[in-house]
C-alpha cells in the first residue's frame, strides 16, 4: 500500500476548486466523461497507428447512478493508468496527460480529437464529491491501482483486483450535491453536454421492440428486448464532409439540436477550415421573428464535440447571433473550466472567417436559384441589413445578395435598382432618386400617386432602415433615398417643368393666410403647390431629413446626438393651389363653414396617413354624417 500527499502548492486547494475555477458546478459531469472519451480516443489512436496490438474493440463510456449508496460512477474502456501514471496525473494537480500525449505524437495526433485528461477537469469531481476514487487498469500488462481521495490533500493508492482494461470513476456525492443522484438530473447534463461526443455514451437501458415475424401467429404478442440506452450522438452531421449530407440529412440534425422547433429552416451554411485554424460547425437561417433579443443564443459552441456555452459572443459576428446551429473548434480558447472564452487574435480570424463564409454562401444560394431566394428574402433580410450596418467585410461583399423589393413584388440587387430607375427617376440635377415606403398599406395613396408618374417604389420596412439608406447614400454618388411620403411627388422627383397655378400671387397669400389661422401651427407648416388639377388637394408629408433623424435616434444611432429622439412631429400641409377645394376655400365667405371645411381637408389627409386618432376622429366621423344628412 502507498500513500503520500498530493503535491499542491497550498493546502486549502480543494476548497478553492470549489468556490472559485468553476462557475457552475454541474459541468463536474462534462469533465469527467470528456475525460473518458479522452481515454478511450487515445487508444483508438495508438491501434490505428500501430504504437499497440491490444484489441480496440467497440468501448462505450457508462454512466451510472447508485441511488442508495449514494454514488456515480463513470466507466471507460479505454488507455486505464498504472499505478505510476496515477500518481504522475492524478497527484499532480493540473498536469495534463492530453498535453504530454499530443507532444509525444504530436505528427500524426492533430486530428484525434483529444481534450484534456486527468488534469484540472478530473478534480471538479470535488465540488460534488464527498470522496472519490479511481479504479484503473492500463492497456499495458500491468497491475490495476486504486486511488482514493476524501477532498483533503491525503490520498490513498493500493493494488486493485480489476481486469478489464480502462477506467472507474466513483464519486461518494456529498450531501449538499444529492440532486445529482436523481436520473433525471444527469439525463438533463448528459444530454446538455455530452449530447454528441465521439464515443457512445451507456445511461442505463430501454426496451425495443423486435421486429414482428413473418409466419407469427393471430395471437402473437409483441416482444420486447432490453438495450444499451445510448444517449449520445457520436457523430453529428457537422463531423461530417457536406458532399455526404442531403438536404434532408441537413433538417434531420436542425430538429436533432432544437426538438420544440417545429419551422424547418430556410438556408444551411456549412463551415470546414483546417487553416490557419480549426473549425467545422453549421449554421442555419430561421424564420426571423420580430422579437429579435428572443432569437440571440441559439448557436451552440464546442470544443471537440464538447458543449461549451451557447454564447458565441466574439466567435460568431454580432449580426448572426440570430441564427443557429454549432460551431465546433479545438482552437478557440477558454479559460481554465471551459466554461466561457478568453481573448485571443484566433478569436477575430474565426469570426471575419464566418463573415466570409456566410456572405459567399448567399452570394452562391441566388446566383444558384434566384427564384427561391427571393421567396425567403423577408424572413432573412433584417439579419443582412443589419449585417452590413456592423460589419464592413460583410458589407463589401453584400451588393451581389442583397435585395431591394418593390411594392409590386419585383427584386432588385443595388446595381440592377439602379439601371431600372435610372431613366425615369434622375431628377434635373443628375441625381437618382430611390422612392421608398415603410408600409404598403399606410402609405398606399402616396405609392399610387408616385406608381401614376411612371415611377417605381421600393419596400423598405426594417426598423434599422434609416440607417441602411444613410449608408447607402454615403457610398454611391448621386443617389438619395426619399420615402414616398416625403413631399408631394414632384419636388421628391424634380423635373425641369414647372405646373403653372390658377391662382395669382395675391390670391395664394390670401389662401395662406386663411389657412394658417385655421390649422394648428405647432404641428403643420403649410406649403402651397402648383399641382395638377387632379392631384389630391390636401396632402401631408414629413421632411426626410427629420423624419429619418428621429428614427435613427429611436434605434440607437447617430440622429441622437443632435437630440431629435426628443422632438415633437412636424408635418408639411400641401395644399394644390389649382385644386377645387382651394378655390371654394377663397370663395367661401361663412367663416365657421370656411373652418369646416379647411379642418375636414385636413382630417382627410391626416386619415390617409394614418395621423387621424381619438377625439379628432370621432369629431371627422360626426362631422362627415351631419354633412350628408
Amino acid at each position: 500500500m502507498a500513500s503520500g500527499k498530493i503535491n499542491v502548492s497550498v493546502e486549502n486547494i480543494f476548497p478553492l476548486i470549489k468556490k472559485f475555477l468553476y462557475s457552475d458546478h454541474e459541468i463536474f459531469l462534462r469533465e469527467l466523461v470528456s475525460n473518458a472519451t479522452d481515454a478511450t480516443l487515445k487508444l483508438k489512436h495508438l491501434t490505428t497507428i500501430g504504437e499497440t496490438d491490444v484489441a480496440y474493440g467497440n468501448p462505450v463510456i457508462e454512466v451510472k447512478i447508485d441511488k442508495e449508496g449514494k454514488k456515480l460512477h463513470i466507466i471507460d474502456q479505454g488507455l486505464g493508468m498504472s499505478a505510476e501514471e496515477v500518481e504522475k496525473y492524478i497527484n499532480q494537480i493540473a498536469f495534463s496527460g492530453a498535453e504530454e500525449f499530443l507532444e509525444k505524437y504530436k505528427d500524426s495526433a492533430k486530428d484525434s480529437g483529444v481534450i484534456g485528461h486527468f488534469g484540472l477537469g478530473f478534480y471538479s469531481a470535488f465540488m460534488v464529491a464527498s470522496k472519490v476514487e479511481i479504479i484503473t487498469k492500463s492497456y499495458k500488462d500491468e497491475p490495476a491501482a486504486h486511488w482514493t481521495c476524501d477532498g483533503s490533500p491525503e490520498f490513498t493508492l493500493v493494488p486493485s483486483d480489476k481486469t478489464d482494461r480502462g477506467s472507474e470513476v466513483i464519486l461518494h456525492i456529498a450531501e449538499d450535491s444529492l440532486e445529482f443522484l436523481e436520473e433525471s438530473r444527469i439525463k438533463e447534463l448528459l444530454t446538455k453536454y455530452n449530447k454528441f461526443m465521439p464515443i457512445p455514451i451507456k445511461f442505463g437501458t430501454k426496451q425495443e421492440t423486435l421486429p414482428k415475424p413473418e409466419d407469427a401467429p393471430e395471437d402473437y404478442k409483441t416482444e420486447y428486448v432490453e438495450v444499451d440506452n445510448i444517449i449520445n450522438n457520436p457523430t453529428p452531421a457537422w463531423t461530417k464532409l457536406p458532399v455526404d449530407l442531403t438536404d434532408e440529412d441537413y433538417k434531420k440534425f436542425y430538429h436533432e439540436l432544437y426538438p420544440m422547433q417545429f419551422e424547418e429552416p430556410l438556408f444551411t451554411i456549412h463551415l470546414n477550415v483546417d487553416y490557419p485554424f480549426n473549425l467545422t460547425g453549421i449554421l442555419y437561417f430561421p424564420k426571423i421573428t420580430a422579437d429579435l433579443q428572443m432569437q440571440k443564443d441559439k448557436i451552440q459552441l464546442y470544443q471537440n464535440q464538447v458543449y461549451v456555452t451557447d454564447n458565441v459572443e466574439g466567435i460568431v459576428p454580432e449580426f448572426l447571433g440570430m441564427l443557429k446551429g454549432v460551431i465546433d473548434s479545438p482552437d478557440i480558447p477558454l479559460n481554465v473550466s471551459r466554461s466561457y472564452l478568453q481573448a485571443d487574435g484566433n478569436v477575430k480570424k474565426i469570426s471575419n472567417y464566418i463573415t466570409r463564409k456566410v456572405a459567399d454562401k448567399l452570394k452562391s444560394l441566388i446566383n444558384e436559384n434566384r427564384e427561391d431566394f427571393e421567396k425567403k428574402w423577408n424572413d432573412i433580410k433584417i439579419v443582412l441589413e443589419y449585417g452590413m450596418l456592423s460589419e464592413p467585410k460583410f458589407y463589401e461583399k453584400s451588393a451581389d445578395f442583397v435585395l431591394y423589393p418593390t411594392t409590386d413584388n419585383k427584386y432588385y440587387t443595388l446595381a440592377e435598382l439602379k439601371e431600372a430607375l435610372a431613366p425615369n427617376q434622375t431628377d434635373k440635377d443628375g441625381k437618382l432618386v430611390v422612392l421608398y415606403a415603410s408600409s404598403k398599406e399606410a402609405q398606399h395613396s402616396y405609392i399610387e400617386i408616385a406608381k401614376d408618374k411612371g415611377y417605381q417604389v421600393i419596400l423598405l420596412d426594417s426598423p434599422i432602415i434609416s440607417h441602411l439608406v444613410q449608408k447607402l447614400e454615403s457610398d454611391n454618388e448621386n443617389l438619395t433615398f426619399a420615402r414616398v411620403d416625403a413631399d408631394f411627388i414632384d419636388k421628391l422627383i424634380q423635373k425641369d417643368e414647372e405646373t403653372s397655378s390658377k391662382l395669382s400671387d395675391e390670391e395664394k397669400e390670401k389662401l395662406k393666410t386663411v389657412l394658417e389661422t385655421i390649422v394648428p401651427k405647432e404641428k403643420y407648416s403649410v406649403q402651397l403647390e402648383n399641382l395638377d388639377s387632379k392631384a389630391a388637394p390636401f396632402m401631408i408629408t414629413q421632411p426626410e431629413f427629420m423624419r429619418r433623424m428621429k428614427e435613427m435616434s429611436a434605434s440607437g444611432g447617430g440622429g441622437g446626438m443632435f437630440g431629435m429622439g426628443n422632438f415633437p412631429d412636424m408635418y408639411n400641409l400641401v395644399v394644390n393651389t389649382n385644386s377645387e377645394i382651394a378655390t371654394t376655400i377663397l370663395a367661401t365667405e361663412n367663416e365657421e363653414a370656411k373652418t369646416t371645411l379647411v379642418k375636414q381637408a385636413l382630417d382627410l389627409a391626416k386619415l390617409s396617413q394614418g395621423l387621424l386618432k381619438g377625439e379628432e376622429l370621432t369629431a371627422f366621423v360626426k362631422r362627415s354624417f351631419e354633412s350628408i344628412k
